[in-house]
């Protein structure tokens, strides 16, 4: 009898150890599944996995009393008569979480109701790290007002984190290259039927008064910006890169430069169908005229075009700049060796001068001595 009872509980603890090692296999499975899986709940943005939508404040201004002043963070909560630095002004608009970087920095959006175009549309945007930097923290950050070619409507492909305009800009902005942009990446257009060349269109949704004035409204209210318009440029590619090539030309003394890539030169949307004196106020090259006849101010057009694209894309550019790159219209072109007609093309190529070229001559944040 004793020797059956031992074998019970050798037989018994033969089983508690296979279950114990079957456990420890399914943990373990658990486990490795989760790591797998981790990763790619995250990329498919599925809860709890995923930021996304919820709220983000982008540093720890808060917009001046009554929204109008700005100018909170000096002595007694004012700034300096003479600062260069514009203190958010409010409203604080809620902005939720987009994409998230892998430096920690988050792409935020929110849905804003344009007070001067009466256009209602979504803004993306971003603050490189610096902006979180305590060296920083009184100092205002020049501003990219970042347009999409295509339809640019629903959304601003400059966005996703896919493209790596925001990655790149962070690095560029590490080495030197390029100052530390904050980004604001808007609709370009109210539908995806018709472009609208980023203007008022006589009849149409006022997109022109959306880039130019609602945009970088929004971007004061809840951003240290600068207070001139060297702290203020556009870029885009395409259709984009007409817009903000338009905005510059149009209004010199709200913005200094631009980055233009593949873009068009002259107003081409069907909408100007019998608005022809509108059509010749929104024509770069008119504008371009005007300003070398008035003699300033001055801007800096960086152009860039792949020598893939369409021939006439190169030589509408090449056209511009002989004709009227002179005077205070400054200008350059890379051409991209290899470059297609596509946003993948032209960030790289930013780094390889444009960048450069229209930081040295725009104004930067200044750290604390």
């Amino acid at each position: 009898m004793p020797h059956s009872h031992e074998g019970a509980y050798r037989s018994q603890g033969h089983h508690r150890a296979s279950r114990a090692k079957r456990w420890v296999i399914v943990v373990a499975s658990i486990a490795v599944l989760g790591l797998i899986a981790w990763p790619v709940m995250t990329y498919f943005e599925i809860p709890p996995f995923t930021d996304k939508g919820k709220p983000v404040s982008f540093g720890n201004d808060e917009p001046a009393a009554g929204g109008t002043g700005g100018q909170a963070g000096g002595q007694n909560g004012a700034q300096p008569a003479d600062s260069k630095v514009l203190m958010p002004t409010g409203p604080k608009a809620d902005f939720r979480i987009a994409n998230s970087l892998g430096d920690g920095t988050k792409i935020g959006v929110v849905t804003l109701d344009g007070k001067k175009s009466g256009f209602k549309g979504k803004v993306w945007v971003w603050a490189p790290p610096q902006y979180n930097d305590p060296q920083y923290k009184k100092s205002g950050f020049p501003v990219m007002v970042a347009l999409p070619g295509g339809p640019g409507y629903p959304n601003n492909y400059w966005m996703g984190t896919d493209l790596k305009l925001q990655s790149s800009i962070a690095k560029w902005s590490k080495e030197g290259k390029s100052l530390p942009f904050i980004l604001a990446m808007p609709v370009l257009n109210p539908d995806e039927k018709y472009y609208y060349d980023g203007s008022d269109i006589p009849g149409q949704a006022k997109m022109g008064t959306w880039l130019t004035e609602d945009v970088p409204d929004l971007v004061k209210q809840n951003f240290r910006t600068l207070k001139s318009r060297d702290g203020w440029a556009f870029m885009g590619s395409s259709s984009g890169g007409f817009a903000g090539l338009k905005a510059v030309m149009k209004y010199p003394d709200r913005f200094k430069a631009v980055i233009a890539s593949g873009p068009d030169i002259v107003p081409d949307s069907p909408l100007w169908a019998g608005h022809e004196k509108e059509k010749q106020e929104n024509n770069p090259e008119k504008l371009a005229q005007e300003l070398i006849n008035r003699k300033g101010p001055d801007v800096y057009l960086a152009f860039q075009v792949g020598t893939k694209e369409p021939p006439i894309v190169m030589q509408n550019v090449k056209k511009f700049m002989a004709t009227y790159g002179k005077g205070p219209v400054h200008t350059m072109l890379r051409e991209i060796p290899g470059g297609s007609h596509n946003a993948h093309t032209y960030v790289p190529s930013m780094g390889e001068g444009l960048i450069q070229y229209i930081s040295k001559n725009m104004e930067g944040p200044t750290p604390a001595s």
